[in-house]
């Protein structure tokens, strides 16, 4: 079978190592930037003012938002733009994890007001982005400093919905896996199963392709070599060096690829019960490839190789083993498997598989056709 055409647009400027964000002052100089406006949470707002001290040093006005929640939503995204358009940024730069970053992306999206968060959650965005945008993940999991997606909670509906569009892609992207050192062991188990979950729906996906398998496969194996090791042992270095490139890879999939229905499924959890995306994601992982594995055996058993399987048997009993090993995986990181461990109530399961169904843009990627059904007996499983 000949490959599908596949088109990648790519963050223009990728800095990785330690202590790379400190090349973002001279980046900033270049492009003559005055007013940054640095995105931030407040668990993070420290590593922020390390990185607005050289800027304003340099006399960039530079103001440092920190007032988004874990789960950022549209009324977050709203208060964010008007400060930024207050104070005339013309450079965004979005500091933390997922969340931090994709308020930082529409931000820049949207701060010459041609379009509201509305407009693009419906009929996307209409024309490229005028502000200059930077991400600098603190995390090891969204991929979201390199990828075409911005997600937000829509308060009205309790569920997550993505924003897609090559505008969305930072001009630089500073990756430096020695931010990631103070994650605790939890948060480097979500975002990590996050990294995981991102390269195992690539890889078995209606639109894979060869140009992304490559990215994905290697992702998985980082995360098999590497995950515990980080959750264990947050100062390890190489560790967190591997989940960072995981978490890289991971973003590169997300445009010309992306995800399916595990993340499809994950959207209820934590858009009504605020369950972390990563663990949502941990919790559907091994119900749904169950589900996906007759489709697709031969993929799943490149990704059971990829895991550490030994590769013995049928390629079917390949991909059980698979199976397996990310179940495994995600029990050792410590994440409780049950839907009901995080306090979804079986009556909540017909109203998020209702939510679930609208994601059409990630279940039409998924190996196997999902029906109303099949989604009620993935929760009925993971519950």
């Amino acid at each position: 079978m000949i490959p599908q055409q596949i088109s990648m647009k790519q963050v223009a400027l990728l800095h990785f190592g330690p202590d790379v964000s400190a090349r973002l002052v001279d980046d900033l100089l270049k492009i003559g930037s005055k007013s940054a406006l640095i995105v931030t949470t407040p668990p993070v707002r420290d590593a922020a003012e390390r990185v607005a001290g050289p800027l304003r040093a340099q006399g960039l006005r530079t103001e440092i938002w920190c007032d988004s929640g874990s789960e950022p939503s549209v009324s977050d995204f709203e208060a964010l733009l008007a400060i930024a358009q207050s104070r005339a940024a013309d450079a965004v730069i979005g500091i933390g994890g997922g969340s931090s970053m994709d308020l930082a992306k529409l931000a820049a999206a949207l701060l010459d007001g041609r379009q509201t968060i509305a407009d693009v959650q419906r009929d996307g965005l209409s024309g490229p982005r005028r502000c200059w945008l930077a991400c600098i993940p603190t995390t090891a999991g969204t991929g979201s400093e390199v990828s075409p997606i911005a997600i937000l909670l829509d308060e009205n509906d309790l569920l997550k919905k993505g924003v897609v569009s090559e505008h969305l892609v930072p001009d630089a992207a500073y990756i430096d896996p020695m931010l990631t050192k103070s994650m605790p062991p939890a948060v480097t188990a979500a975002t990590g199963l996050d990294a995981l979950t991102h390269c195992i729906e690539a890889y078995a996906n209606r639109f894979a392709h060869p140009v992304i398998d490559t990215f994905a496969l290697e992702g998985v194996r980082l995360v098999f070599r590497s995950l515990l090791n980080a959750v264990r042992n947050g100062s390890d270095v190489q560790a967190r060096t591997d989940m960072a490139r995981a978490s890289f890879y991971g973003g590169l999939c997300l445009g010309p690829v992306n995800t399916a229905a595990v993340h499809a499924l994950a959207y209820p959890l934590g858009g009504e019960f605020h369950v972390a995306h990563g663990v949502s994601n941990a919790i559907l992982l091994p119900h749904v490839l169950a589900f996906n594995l007759p489709a697709a055996e031969a993929r799943y058993a490149d990704i059971a190789m990829a895991a550490g399987a030994d590769g013995n048997g049928t390629t079917a009993e390949i991909a059980r083993a698979g199976l397996r090993l990310i179940e495994g995986l995600c029990r050792d990181c410590g994440v409780p498997m049950r839907l009901s461990d995080h306090g979804v109530p079986a009556d909540a399961l017909d109203r998020m598989t209702d939510g679930a169904m609208t994601v059409t843009r990630l279940l039409d990627r998924n190996v196997r056709p999902v029906e109303w059904r099949d989604a009620r007996q993935i929760y009925d499983a993971a519950f």
